[in-house]
């Protein structure tokens, strides 16, 4: 791996091998998302504990401060929203001049594995990593579902994983599920969670985060179950403590009590 690569791969992932990736992308298809209608205000307290950014490049430039030091993860694919016929139609949005000019530590490409676009997506991908590997630039693949959610298991996300690992990603996002050492374990690349089953608590997004990473997982990629909490920053706070300090969850939460309760 060339001396550029591994120089933002490293600003990605920590020295103990772990990170965690904020995504506030969700806009490019769902337009002004529940808590996301100020992006700059809902991540502003929330990026001392973020390891990167994962956004499109028209929030970045208009939202996010430019004197910030968290890496960013650039949004580069899209082109769909929730009001069409389907999230899966992607193409890539994005110039790699675009992506130097923003100084971006990694781009985001999503893949529709088992669709009408699978094709489209995984060339998408494989475009992507043929323009970034030129400047040193991780390309991270996320294995979407778009509206069907019942593809979530471990056999097609495992699949797609490897598709990814195969094309050339650097680092591959990811759902959680059960068995998810089945995934990692097949996938020659570092694996992040992007998210796991609804959940009505914060100790079961807790205790899906801590299994995904006994499993195999470098970290996480969760948005949702982040800022849209009551006490966001006291919920991100928990889960980095999972990621980085080793923490259970029944440790997570006690901290996230402490935090929220804190003046």
């Amino acid at each position: 791996m060339d001396w550029g690569m591994k120089n933002r791969m490293s600003r990605l992932i920590g020295d103990d091998g772990r990170c965690f990736f904020l995504p506030i992308d969700h806009g490019y298809f769902q337009g002004p998302t529940t808590c996301l209608e100020k992006p700059g205000e809902t991540i502003a307290p929330l990026l001392p504990y973020a390891d990167a950014l994962f956004v499109t490049r028209g929030v970045l430039r208009s939202c996010v401060d430019p004197g910030t030091s968290v890496p960013i993860i650039l949004r580069v694919s899209g082109c769909t929203s929730i009001v069409g016929p389907g999230l899966e139609n992607e193409a890539l949005t994005t110039s790699i001049k675009d992506i130097i000019r923003l100084n971006a530590s990694a781009v985001g490409v999503s893949v529709f594995i088992g669709t009408e676009y699978e094709h489209q997506t995984l060339k998408n991908l494989s475009r992507m990593v043929n323009m970034c590997e030129g400047y040193g630039i991780p390309v991270m693949a996320v294995t979407a579902v778009g509206k069907e959610l019942e593809k979530r298991d471990v056999r097609y996300l495992a699949l797609a994983s490897r598709i990814c690992a195969e094309l050339g990603a650097k680092v591959v996002k990811t759902y959680y599920c059960k068995e998810f050492d089945k995934i990692t374990g097949g996938c020659p690349v570092p694996v992040v969670i992007a998210g796991g089953p609804a959940c009505d608590t914060e100790l079961e997004v807790m205790e899906f985060v801590y299994d995904g990473v006994q499993k195999g997982a470098i970290g996480i990629n969760l948005g949702r179950n982040v800022w849209r909490n009551k006490y966001p920053v006291a919920m991100m706070r928990a889960l980095r403590a999972i990621i980085h300090d080793g923490a259970k969850p029944n440790e997570a939460l006690e901290m996230f009590n402490e935090l929220k309760n804190a003046k």
